[in-house]
């Protein structure tokens, strides 16, 4: 992916003649990102006025602080993100996400302007692979079929059979002939749920992991269990603790109905139906916001509440701000890159809805 920087110093005013002027003045650029702004009315007024005037839409990643949330016109996983993109009639599309999710929004709209408010917001399991060594994992495997999570980067998936999500990932690898040897890319844990899922012996997973969901551990998911013996288990398959989680539930800590391996899309769905009192949610922190908005009468507590991604909260509202005030940054993906990408994702949809997402 490239990017398109116009300013990295903001123009400073010393008597500012509107509100626009005046908060765009206060905005600086820090250590972790954009700051200088914070979210109130006068921001989020300014925000919206910009978009009208931009002519763009808004998308929020779920992992996003609540007030980007809380501002977006559309709040989602990153797919179905970037499906809302290539349906959207506006021109410009700003997601708040990380890279690859801007990345794939771009390959879906290949027409529209994709901004990304922080160009340097990352992603280290897409950052697990690159296209050089899954050129050469494939060259050691030439007849597999090569099975990418959507988190992953517009030039792997160029060079992908099928792209997947945590929530169709099992469908995915289910269709593909079970003599073919399959190479599962690039989260350990999530290939690992689906090799438990599919008993598939001739699948090989990648080592790569998202730290933030990696850094959920077993015995904290394990404590947490112990001290809330009601609640219910919500598991993203990126975990380290989904294995304990089903250890749990197998070993009758936890009655099995209550243990839930799921998507964000999928603890939204799930959030929305339960009858329980208490939830332990074992995934990025973020997801706690929507997941209140969605069953306020639900106490959702994180197994860790440390498990707050530092490239998610690089989109601050300063750095949003900034973004439709400037127009940056803006994402380009090559066309040659995009097509076979794009092939990839299509095939995806037609194996399988891809449900909720990451």
């Amino acid at each position: 992916m490239s990017i398109t920087t116009p300013s990295t110093t903001l123009p400073s005013t010393t008597l500012p003649s509107t509100t626009a002027d005046r908060l765009f003045a206060e905005i600086h650029d820090g250590p972790t990102g954009w700051t200088g702004v914070e979210a109130g009315p006068e921001w989020a007024e300014e925000i919206r006025r910009l978009a009208a005037e931009k002519n763009a839409t808004i998308l929020a990643h779920n992992y996003q602080l609540p007030a980007i949330q809380d501002i977006a016109h559309h709040v989602g996983d990153s797919l179905a993100l970037s499906r809302i993109a290539a349906e959207a009639q506006e021109e410009t599309i700003v997601f708040c996400g990380v890279h690859f999710m801007a990345e794939t929004a771009k390959i879906l709209s290949p027409s529209k302007s994709v901004l990304i408010p922080d160009a340097r917001a990352g992603c280290s399991l897409a950052d697990s692979i690159d296209a050089a060594q899954l050129r050469e994992w494939k060259a050691e495997h030439p007849d597999a079929v090569v099975v990418s999570y959507v988190n992953t980067t517009a030039e792997v998936k160029g060079l992908t059979d099928i792209c997947c999500t945590s929530s169709n990932a099992v469908e995915v690898v289910q269709s593909i002939d079970p003599d073919r040897e399959v190479l599962f890319l690039p989260d350990q844990f999530l290939g690992a749920h689906v090799r438990r899922q599919t008993g598939r012996t001739n699948m090989h997973i990648w080592a790569g992991e998202c730290h933030v969901h990696a850094g959920i551990n077993g015995d904290e998911l394990t404590a947490r269990a112990k001290a809330y013996p009601d609640a219910e288990l919500y598991v993203h398959p990126e975990c380290g603790c989904a294995t304990s989680a089903l250890y749990l539930a197998g070993e009758g800590f936890v009655p099995e109905n209550k243990v839930k391996i799921l998507s964000t899309g999928g603890m939204l769905d799930a959030a929305r139906a339960t009858g329980a009192t208490q939830v332990l949610v074992a995934t990025e922190v973020g997801m706690l916001h929507q997941l209140r908005r969605a069953a306020p009468q639900v106490d959702f507590r994180a197994v860790n509440d440390r498990a707050s991604c530092p490239y998610m909260k690089m989109i601050t509202p300063a750095a949003l701000l900034r973004c439709l005030t400037e127009g940056a940054d803006e994402v380009h993906v090559d066309a040659d890159v995009a097509a076979r990408a794009r092939t990839s994702v299509e095939r995806m949809i037609a194996i399988g809805s891809p449900g909720g997402g990451e």
